[in-house]
């Protein structure tokens, strides 16, 4: 086989180079000579730069720089570099002809001959502009979710690295948590759980299950740079590679104490209304069944008093009947319970020495006692004046000195104390004020703190069946609210139990009321028989009532109903001297029925009879009252009062 001439072949190879030179164009290739000016040009140089072979051949190739690059001579550096270290390489911004800008790769290879003259550069230039945008988008969405996260003041955002360590740390983590990034990263994120979770192994559980299901989501006390504590929503997320390998922990944390504090104080609002719904609802019926067990009592003590009166002395059947009454006056004493925690029973109202109180009822305590309890006193130099029902507070006083008997169960002290405090701040449970806290402690076994919360509620006691009728402290609960005070107990179970009763101090000036003399009848008496007109829808009392007036001698005419009164009243066929009225009767009640006497017979006075002890909005609060159940020289000393100042009037 011939072969080509040496000539030949190197012409073919430079045809197939200049051929895969211009086939190529997604590469800039092309020749510079020694000084940098353009000696060839392939299509993907024309492609990227705009320009045409013949309008850049010869030209110097720095036009293709931007004009920062040009006044740090850039371009003659690039040829410099090549010439003496064989290469040069580099990315920056390059000028296409209609002056846009993209980014290029350039590399700058220099060209000798075999002798080694330079004979120009070859420089190949990629136009990486994509790859640019694209890695500054990734920046810039970098930059953006960082002042994001940055921004972020309600969560704590941070990274964590496969063993736990904080990695980096947001403003919200600082205003949370209490550390600066230079303090905190690098350290453990275990730090911020509480002694006993670190010591529970916490930290490491929470990173076992962020591990084994991709996510742990918690709530919990966390702690602060300067240990106090806060109610924490935590959140962490495990982070793999591509690979599935693990490279840390995204952790969020949300402080939500307030939350947690908000929906504890809703609770307890929506509990406090609910309990103030149901006391209300007892309250109305434990009054009306306090007057309707009145009126039962009223029938029941009214005929054994009578029965009493008019039975021959038996020594058999005489016990029975005192018996029978002393019952009656128990459920009497009740009901007066019921309509005071009702607060339905009306107070009489006066000034009143607490130290001189308790003086005047010591005899009375320690007889009720017995020898098993001891009673001490903590009584102070200064007067001790408050603005509430005596007889009431002396009940709730004996209330509170048994119920401390029965906590000792045997031996023990009973402590009653009056302190003076006073309340200058809102958000305890008094409002700012002067208070005499009038307390009644023992040593005895105390209570759990459920069983202080329901202390008060009606009905409920820790005594046996037929020891207790759970009223006790809800009167006097009753009594202090509507003496404007608050009842407090404090009590832990094995400690004893104080119940304290925080009464308004009286204003400086304000003497307690002396007892008021028993009315005496005038020397003009009355005549010694009366026309009575007795009024009361319940037959049973009305019996009795009359029973009662018949027997001290008067005369008594009966009605059902206040329009019955009205009628006979209106008939003139007897001369009436005085009215006993029952308050509530259907359609006229005792009080509508004594206005409309008021009106026409100005001078006939009206004794009113309720089992409620209370007049309601709009009723005559002068007219005289009889309290039911009422016994027959109760009767007695309220019409000859009446009668008696109706004399002196005229």
């Amino acid at each position: 086989m011939m072969s080509m001439p040496q000539t030949e072949t190197t012409l073919l190879d430079e045809e197939r180079y200049r051929l895969l030179v211009d086939a190529i164009t997604d590469y800039a290739i092309y020749m510079l000579d020694p000084t940098g000016r353009i000696a060839s040009w392939n299509p993907g140089a024309q492609r990227f730069k705009g320009y045409e072979a013949p309008e850049i051949l010869g030209e110097h190739f720095s036009r293709f720089y931007t004009e920062e690059d040009k006044l740090i001579h850039l371009p003659e550096l690039a040829l410099r570099t090549a010439a003496t270290e064989g290469r040069f390489e580099n990315e920056g911004w390059r000028v296409r002809k209609d002056g846009t800008r993209f980014w290029a790769h350039v590399i700058i290879d220099p060209i000798w001959d075999r002798s080694g003259q330079l004979l120009g550069f070859a420089k190949v230039t990629r136009d990486l502009s994509e790859r640019k945008n694209a890695e500054a988008e990734i920046k810039r969405n970098r930059d953006q979710f960082e002042i994001l996260v940055q921004g972020v003041m309600d969560y704590a955002l941070y990274m964590l690295d496969p063993n736990g360590y904080v990695s980096n740390w947001n403003a919200g983590a600082e205003r949370i948590k209490g550390y600066r990034a230079d303090e905190i990263v690098g350290k453990h994120f275990s730090q911020f759980y509480t002694e006993e979770d670190r010591a529970n192994g916490e930290p490491a559980k929470s990173l076992e299950t962020a591990l084994r299901e991709g996510r742990m989501e918690k709530e919990g006390w966390r702690q602060r740079k300067d240990g106090t504590r806060f109610f924490a929503h935590v959140v962490l997320d495990a982070i793999r590679n591509d690979k599935g390998e693990i490279i840390g922990f995204a952790k969020v944390t949300r402080d939500i104490t307030e939350k947690v504090e908000a929906q504890k104080a809703l609770a307890k609002a929506r509990e406090d209304l609910f309990q103030s719904q149901k006391l209300e609802a007892i309250g109305q019926l434990t009054g009306g069944i306090a007057h309707d067990f009145n009126n039962l009592l009223m029938a029941i003590l009214g005929s054994l008093e009578m029965l009493r009166k008019r039975m021959p002395d038996d020594p058999a059947l005489t016990p029975l009947l005192e018996n029978a009454i002393q019952g009656g006056e128990r459920g009497a004493a009740l009901t007066q319970r019921m309509l005071a925690f009702s607060r339905r029973q009306e107070l009489n109202i006066k000034a009143i020495d607490l130290g001189d109180l308790v003086r005047g009822m010591m005899d009375f305590l320690q007889r009720s006692l017995g020898s098993s309890a001891r009673i001490e006193t903590r009584i102070p130099p200064y007067n001790a004046v408050v603005v509430t029902d005596p007889l009431q507070l002396e009940t709730a006083l004996l209330n509170l000195v048994v119920n401390a008997r029965d906590a000792l169960a045997g031996e023990g002290t009973i402590t009653i104390g009056i302190d003076e405090h006073d309340v200058t701040a809102e958000g305890g449970f008094l409002k700012p004020g002067r208070y005499i806290q009038f307390s009644v402690a023992d040593t005895g076994e105390g209570m759990d703190v459920e069983t202080v919360n329901q202390a008060t509620t009606p009905f409920f006691t820790t005594k046996g069946v037929g020891k207790g009728t759970g009223l006790g402290l809800s009167m006097v609960q009753g009594l202090t609210e509507q003496s404007g005070g608050k009842l407090h107990i404090d009590s832990k179970k094995g400690q004893g139990t104080t119940v304290s009763l925080f009464l308004p101090r009286a204003e400086e000036g304000v003497i307690p009321a002396e007892e008021e003399p028993v009315h005496q009848p005038n020397s003009d008496a009355p005549p010694k028989t009366l026309n009575v007109l007795a009024v009361d829808d319940d037959a049973l009392v009305l019996m009795n009532t009359t029973l009662m007036l018949e027997d001290l001698g008067h005369r008594v005419t009966e009605a059902y109903s206040g329009t019955e009164a009205l009628d006979l009243l209106h008939g003139n066929e007897i001369e009436f001297d005085l009215v006993i009225t029952d308050h509530s009767m259907p359609k006229i009640t005792g009080s509508e029925l004594a206005s409309e006497i008021a009106r026409h017979w100005p001078h006939l006075p009206v004794i009113l009879a309720t089992g409620y002890a209370e007049l309601p909005p709009g009723g005559d609060a002068k007219l005289p009252r009889l309290p039911k159940p009422f016994s027959q020289a109760q009767l007695q000393d309220i019409v000859a009062a009446v009668i008696g100042t109706r004399t002196l009037n005229k």
